[in-house]
């Protein structure tokens, strides 16, 4: 029998994979969209929610979903979520800015770290 292979054959794209493992470190079945959810809010810090939605083709529904696991959990609703974002109301408006918490920064920090270093 061949020994299993497992040989880096494209290192950029391993650094990548590693990054995206830091994710599954907090929950193994976390779903892809929910990481481009938060790459998109790491680099759009303050973004509005209907931005991302439009950016990453979401719609209203799967983006309250992505967000709400991605913060503390559901506004008024006893859930866990991973706590990386806040949602914020702003005042006089019904949009949502979407911002990276301490963790959230921390993440983002060291999935850089591991891509680009």
């Amino acid at each position: 029998m061949d020994p299993l292979r497992n040989q880096c054959t494209d290192g950029r794209l391993d650094k990548i994979q590693r990054a995206f493992d830091l994710f599954r470190l907090m929950n193994r079945e976390i779903p892809g969209q929910l990481v481009s959810c938060f790459l998109y809010i790491a680099s759009h810090d303050g973004c509005h929610k209907q931005a991302m939605e439009e950016a990453l083709n979401l719609t209203t529904a799967s983006s309250s979903r992505n967000t709400d696991w991605l913060a503390a959990g559901r506004w008024g609703v006893e859930s866990k979520g991973l706590g990386l974002i806040t949602k914020e109301k702003i005042k006089g408006d019904r949009r949502v800015a979407l911002r990276l918490t301490p963790e959230g920064k921390d993440l983002a920090r060291t999935m850089k770290s591991i891509i680009y270093d």
